[in-house]
């Protein structure tokens, strides 16, 4: 790897909002990155997300092939 175009890669601590925190290696600058979701609070890793079904597509679905 030539030192002289390649930013500096290290390592940063990453802190959620939902108190989450872990290390990561990052080329950004600082040592902490703040960010607003993670895989412990995000809906679909949680299993809490729900499905909107926009314009009846679900029914229209198990209508066609008679679910």
């Amino acid at each position: 790897m030539n030192e002289k175009i390649q930013p500096a890669y290290h390592d940063v601590t990453i802190e959620c909002q939902c108190g989450a925190k872990f290390v990561c290696g990052s080329t950004k600058e600082g040592d902490v990155i703040k960010v607003e979701v993670c895989s412990k609070c995000h809906p679909y890793y949680t299993g809490k997300q729900k499905l909107v079904d926009t314009g009846g597509r679900v029914d229209k679905f198990k209508k066609r092939y008679n679910l």
